[in-house]
């Protein structure tokens, strides 16, 4: 049975390519982050789905990038903008997350002997994140191949982001196809303790619109009765 080491943040693209890595039958193992995020409830989603999706082990790693900063979502003085207010790389953005997040998932595919290692990230429908880019993912597949053992024996690591190229619509209908249940995942930046949604948020404002293009209700729970 091939492995892949799946990050799973509890957001809706992470389970998608969760669910993708699933159906093209690898034996998933899912990693998630206690950076510091104040969206934590997201931890607890990534746990649910990563059974319900039929993963073989799921771990959640604590790094507190809350001792860097530099991001809204790690640092509570600054505050989370609202959707699409902001020119050029939003205050969202958490300095070299994914590249962090990457290294130690390689790690971990390493000891597993994976073979792959899938993200979730989107360079359409996404916040003009450098790090969600189709060319930092070809980089840091070449780092992963130069930087391990297994890679310098000649086992090739794959690093897979499916949803690179496509909309939040295609990735709905994706997910739906393969039996997602939506309504468990939490992609809010700032969701409360019960993992409601603040619905004004750059992450929620494109779930929504996703939803409404895929001709889809959106299963979200807003707080305070958001009016989608």
């Amino acid at each position: 049975m091939k492995r892949a080491v799946i990050l799973l943040s509890g957001g809706l693209d992470s389970v998608t390519a969760l669910a993708m890595a699933k159906q093209q039958g690898f034996e998933c193992y899912t990693l998630s982050f206690d950076y510091g995020q104040r969206h934590d409830v997201e931890l607890v989603a990534a746990e649910k789905l990563s059974k319900q999706v039929g993963a073989v082990e799921h771990k959640v790693i604590a790094i507190d990038l809350r001792a860097i900063g530099g991001s809204a979502l790690t640092d509570n003085e600054l505050d989370v903008p609202e959707a699409q207010r902001e020119v050029g790389i939003p205050i969202t953005y958490v300095p070299a997350r994914n590249t962090i997040f990457l290294s130690i998932a390689l790690g971990w595919a390493e000891v597993l002997s994976a073979e792959a290692i899938f993200v979730g990230v989107n360079a359409v429908d996404y916040s003009g994140y450098p790090d969600c880019r189709p060319e930092f993912v070809a980089a840091f597949e070449q780092l992963a191949n130069l930087a391990t053992k297994s890679g310098v024996e000649g086992q090739k690591l794959t690093i897979h982001a499916p949803l690179i190229k496509l909309t939040k619509a295609e990735i709905i209908m994706q997910g739906t196809s393969l039996g997602i249940d939506y309504s468990q995942t939490i992609s809010c930046y700032q969701a409360d303790d019960d993992g409601r949604a603040c619905g004004v948020c750059d992450s929620c404002q494109f779930r929504k619109q996703g939803f409404a293009q895929a001709g889809l209700a959106d299963p979200t729970r807003y707080q305070n009765n958001f009016d989608e």
